[in-house]
């Protein structure tokens, strides 16, 4: 903390880019139908940046006649994987903005 109890600007950037660092290598697993169907996305601090990394889709569930359960997995994993992405996005800001002593982060 500076003088008058203001956070300390610089060290607070040196701490979101060594965030934004850690979380672009960081990768995430949704799934859906027990791991039938499983996405793996990147976890950026922004979830409009996620990518998706790869798709995993058990062939047991691959049916020409029922292509509605699939999409359905598949909708169900990539969910998974954006709550799971901002859980993480969660856990790593937290302690960030909680130390800001900004109202309303933390």
């Amino acid at each position: 903390m500076q003088p008058g109890g203001l956070p300390d600007m610089q060290a607070l950037l040196q701490q979101v880019q060594q965030m934004q660092e850690e979380m672009s290598a960081a990768e995430v697993t949704g799934q859906a139908g027990n791991g039938l169907v499983e996405i793996t996305t990147t976890a950026p601090l922004q979830t409009s940046a996620l990518e998706i990394r790869r798709v995993r889709i058990d062939p047991k569930v691959v049916d020409p006649d029922d292509v509605d359960t699939l999409q359905d997995l598949i909708a169900g994993a990539l969910e998974d994987a954006v709550a799971q992405a901002r859980d993480l996005q969660q856990q790593k800001m937290g302690p960030l903005a909680g130390g800001m002593g900004l109202p309303g982060l933390g």
